[in-house]
């Protein structure tokens, strides 16, 4: 298991904390930690290792009184209010949320979901303690993205950073603080709650830095069961289940050479796999718990804080990450050298800059596209039409870059002359780039 809650003293440490904070669309989790210290998870019923927080609301009938989690969920089965589940996913698709014929906001829907669940960490700590929050959720997208920064903004807390992660980021960074006996080999993520799906970490120990990639297996046809009241009959569909995964588990063990094999969600919990954890155990270690997302979360802000060597000797290149770095040609004291704009393993919709650079001759700027996944290096080639002709290094150049998806650029060049001896001609130039 790696839950590892400790005994809580009553006491309030003035500690810095991060926060991370796994938001689901069913269920939501908080874990906590001080830097170079282990992260604990926030039961939802205090003295158990209860974790999920169902992620859902409840509007008590006739008045503006809202419920969260398992009070929402029991207020909702007595009759007395109205229920509003998957607040995520109604926050990414925008549309209003009508209760009692009042439309709400989606986005402040789930903001008052997050900031009602918080109650239960601010038991152990104040909020002033919080010097950073990691969100991390299954998918990073473009829309997801902007709904957390929605979310958080609502929030209004006092912590300096707050950052977003996906899953699979929390994944990787959750291994870099393991034993690396563990990651010697590949690492195998099964989740199973409503369906299961697979999440396989490997390393590329050949390139500089290594490279980890992490790869998503989807198994829809081993859905979540409802089991039959009668003994024979559960007896039976245990031993189906147990016999369907025991052949995809065999299939993925084939194909990739595992060490270590994580078992997440509440479909774990009853005690149906038998025949396949014989399998899975055999030369392997096998966890099972349900918190590693909201503590890789944790670990993530932490190396982003302080990064620690391997957070350095390895980069993780998910679906939502740079793939190249980015850099240019530069003359530094009269030596040819490289100038890096933004590294690889960035993710895409936090990357950007802005620098200025003195150009030699011409009215061209080089961009060198270097991918981690192979390949050549690629040149990029930005052409400033209409710029003045000028004596050699006298325009200076404003250059401002930001990523618009996880593969294309904007990039904004400013002439701006080179001090009072050469006035700036005013032209700006906006070109979208390719990397």
């Amino acid at each position: 298991m790696f839950q590892n809650q400790k005994e809580l003293t009553g006491k309030k440490s003035s500690k810095k904390v991060v926060v991370g904070y796994d938001l689901g669309s069913d269920f939501a989790q908080i874990s906590y930690c001080g830097l170079g210290e282990e992260p604990e998870t926030v039961s939802a019923v205090a003295g158990t290792e209860q974790y999920n927080i169902p992620a859902v609301l409840c509007k008590r009938s006739g008045v503006g009184q809202w419920y969260y989690g398992k009070e929402a969920l029991k207020y909702a089965k007595e009759g007395e209010g109205t229920l509003v589940e998957k607040l995520l996913d109604l926050a990414e698709r925008g549309e209003e949320v009508i209760v009692e014929g009042e439309a709400f906001d989606p986005a402040a829907l789930l903001t008052l979901f997050v900031k009602r669940s918080l109650a239960l960490l601010n038991i152990r700590i104040s909020g002033a303690r919080i010097e950073a929050f990691m969100f991390t959720v299954e998918q990073l997208t473009p829309r997801i993205v902007d709904v957390l920064g929605k979310v958080a903004a609502g929030l209004k807390l006092e912590a300096s950073y707050i950052c977003f992660q996906s899953h699979r980021e929390s994944f990787y960074a959750y291994m870099l603080h393991q034993d690396r006996e563990l990651w010697k080999e590949d690492v195998l993520i099964f989740e199973y709650n409503k369906s299961l799906k697979g999440l396989c970490l490997e390393c590329n120990n050949k390139t500089q830095p290594k490279v980890v990639f992490i790869e998503q297996l989807d198994y829809p046809m081993m859905e979540r069961r409802v089991w039959k009241e009668e003994e024979s009959e559960k007896k039976r569909q245990m031993e189906e289940l147990d016999q369907l995964f025991f052949g995809i588990a065999q299939d993925v063990l084939k194909e990739k050479n595992i060490s270590t094999i994580f078992l997440l969600g509440d479909g774990f919990k009853e005690e149906w796999a038998k025949e396949s954890l014989k399998l899975l155990c055999r030369n392997r270690r096998v966890f099972q718990g349900n918190n590693l997302y909201s503590k890789g979360a944790c670990y993530g802000m932490t190396e982003r804080l302080e990064p620690g060597p391997l957070w350095k000797e390895y980069v993780y290149l998910g679906s939502d990450k740079l793939k190249s770095n980015i850099g240019m040609k530069a003359l530094r004291r009269g030596e040819d050298s490289y100038y890096a704009i933004l590294d690889a393993g960035a993710n895409w919709y936090e990357a950007s800059t802005e620098f200025d650079v003195i150009l030699e001759s011409g009215n061209e700027l080089e961009l060198l596209i270097t991918p981690l996944t192979g390949g050549n290096v690629i040149s990029r080639i930005l052409t400033l039409e209409g710029l003045p002709e000028r004596q050699m290094r006298t325009t200076r150049l404003n250059v401002r870059i930001e990523m618009t998806a996880v593969d294309q650029a904007a990039i904004t060049i400013e002439d701006m002359g080179f001090g009072e001896l050469v006035p700036s001609s005013g032209k700006a130039w906006t070109q979208m780039v390719q990397v």
